[in-house]
């Protein structure tokens, strides 16, 4: 799969590419005050993109296209058209002032990658209709203004908004921007959807495990060896959700049964991942067939994103 650019202009619209992440390593510290779990994850953009078409409106508002082969919610129940609605009040707020009527935008989301899957397809979405439309209207908002309604859509929103690779605290939206880092990765994206909130509430806090892999990992940041902090495969919400999907569990053993690699769950689930090399790639090819047929997955492989 190809690099591509996040913004292009098309006719008089612009397109918008939003892509997916994966979880480097996500370590639970604990329990917040707010009933939040507090995270230390290292995020990455890979290069598997939905898109965001934004046109000028044929009326004032927001009409908003869903197409792609995955369902999304349509109308005000979809986080783009939340997210539209947002950034226009908040960039138009001063011609409401001055009694001047915004502009209209019709947006077309083609829908690549599924939702529930740990990729953060949603929350991509969401930074990219934000940074569209506020490059598309010449809104003028700042990176800093962005950023505050990044937070109030959602907690992995602001990563998005930069990148490529970030150092995430708090609920996520802590972002402390890495050092680039290229790598290859062969994704499988299982046919299962995986409730993010149901695996927070089937989590079981274990805090040596968290010591352990925290000073871990702060080392090879702080060496700048995301290399090896790939190789822990650290996500503290693996067994949770392996738990409430058992078949997950049975398809990362099989994957690493065929010797390609450590296989890492990516988010809260269900996608998954191994960290490789070129030499395990034709390996990887001829698996993908039998891969798919006993247990109803897309896989393919990526690259780390550039942007």
């Amino acid at each position: 799969m190809s690099m591509e650019k996040q913004f292009e202009n098309i006719g008089d619209g612009l397109l918008v590419r939003a892509p997916a992440k994966i979880n480097l390593s996500l370590l639970v510290a604990g329990k917040r005050p707010d009933g939040y779990h507090e995270l230390e994850t290292i995020m990455a953009k890979i290069n598997w993109y939905d898109e965001i078409l934004i046109e000028p409106g044929s009326e004032k508002g927001i009409e908003l296209i869903c197409k792609g082969p995955y369902d999304v919610p349509e109308g005000e129940d979809n986080l783009v058209y939340k997210t539209a609605k947002l950034i226009l009040e908040t960039g138009y707020q001063g011609n409401r002032e001055s009694g001047k009527q915004g502009t209209g935008v019709r947006i077309t989301l083609t829908k690549n990658i599924p939702a529930g899957t740990g990729l953060g397809s949603g929350s991509s979405d969401a930074a990219g209709t934000l940074m569209g439309i506020n490059r598309f209207l010449k809104l003028g908002l700042s990176q800093k203004k962005l950023g505050r309604l990044a937070a109030q859509l959602g907690s992995d929103v602001a990563f998005f908004l930069g990148g490529p690779m970030s150092f995430c605290t708090g609920k996520g939206e802590k972002v402390q921007k890495l050092p680039k880092s290229e790598f290859r990765v062969f994704l499988v994206v299982p046919d299962v959807s995986v409730s993010t909130k149901r695996v927070y509430e089937n989590y079981r806090h274990d805090t040596a495990k968290y010591e352990q892999f925290n000073r871990a990992i702060s080392g090879y940041i702080k060496k700048k060896r995301i290399d090896l902090v790939c190789e822990l495969c650290a996500n503290m919400l693996q067994e949770s959700c392996f738990e409430l999907n058992t078949k997950l569990r049975e398809m990362k053993k099989g994957i690493e049964r065929t010797g390609i690699g450590p296989v890492c769950l990516s988010g809260s689930g269900s996608s998954m991942y191994c960290v490789i090399d070129k030499g395990n790639e034709e390996k990887i090819v001829t698996y993908q067939n039998k891969l798919a047929r006993k247990f109803s997955c897309k896989s393919m492989i990526l690259n780390s994103n550039s942007w």
